[in-house]
């Protein structure tokens, strides 16, 4: 029942929260579809290499984790195009998607059935779900001002992205097997290397990074000069969002 409900999680939660991004992108439709079938490439990926059981590497898991963000990070160095849509994408859609983090209760599921143990499900579980039901009103302050509550959408992403990082951590060191293996408790973070599991860590959590890196950019652009603009403004194409 749990891997039926995670299917379901899974497929909802990569098609609302991808499509949601995409299309908020000031872009041409064009774009956006790009956006969309590269994510569909790399989620038919994801599952091709988990089904056949490569993600007991952690080389291999390690590869699918950070080969997105260096794609990203990438192009926005190289494509001036590219980088000032990822920041003309409104704080607020950027900040709002991680609601759907909310379901990190699963992990607590699966830590009580038993196919997940030690630091690594209440870690991931827990900080997940303080995210995603916090995002909600950081959101609304991104609305009502960026610049007048900076500390506090800051301190929101900084935990964000903490709470990603601490997990995948715990997660590699308490994979049984694994020659990185370092926290030895019952059968560890087994259940995330199989589907549909596998899918947070390929997928959702280099997703998930995405946003974050993109919030710190954007927050640096809430800082006006003396004339009241955002250095966004000017960008052929775009407005502060």
């Amino acid at each position: 029942m749990l891997d039926i409900i995670g299917t379901l999680f899974m497929g909802f939660a990569l098609v609302a929260g991808i499509t949601t991004v995409a299309l908020r992108i000031d872009s041409r439709p064009a774009y956006r579809a790009a956006m969309l079938a590269a994510a569909a490439a790399w989620t038919a990926l994801a599952v091709a290499v988990s089904a056949s059981g490569a993600l007991r590497n952690p080389g291999t898991l390690g590869a699918l984790l950070s080969g997105p963000l260096a794609a990203t990070a990438l192009l926005a160095m190289v494509s001036p195009s590219v980088r000032a849509r990822l920041l003309a994408i409104p704080l607020p859609t950027l900040i709002g998607v991680n609601v759907l983090r909310g379901a990190g209760f699963l992990f607590l599921l699966l830590a009580a059935a038993g196919r997940l143990d030690g630091p690594f499900p209440h870690s991931a579980g827990w900080g997940d779900i303080v995210t995603g039901v916090t995002a909600i009103p950081v959101a609304a302050l991104a609305v009502r001002g960026a610049a007048r509550y900076r500390r506090a959408i800051a301190s929101w992403n900084v935990f964000g992205t903490l709470d990603l990082i601490i997990a995948v951590a715990l997660g590699v060191t308490s994979a049984p097997g694994s020659p990185l293996q370092l926290i030895h408790a019952g059968v560890g973070s087994a259940a995330v290397t199989s589907l549909p599991w596998s899918l947070i860590p390929t997928v959702l959590v280099p997703f998930f990074l995405v946003l974050h890196g993109i919030v710190f950019a954007r927050l640096r652009l809430t800082r006006t000069d003396e004339h009241g603009r955002s250095p966004v403004e000017g960008l052929p194409g775009l407005t502060a969002k």
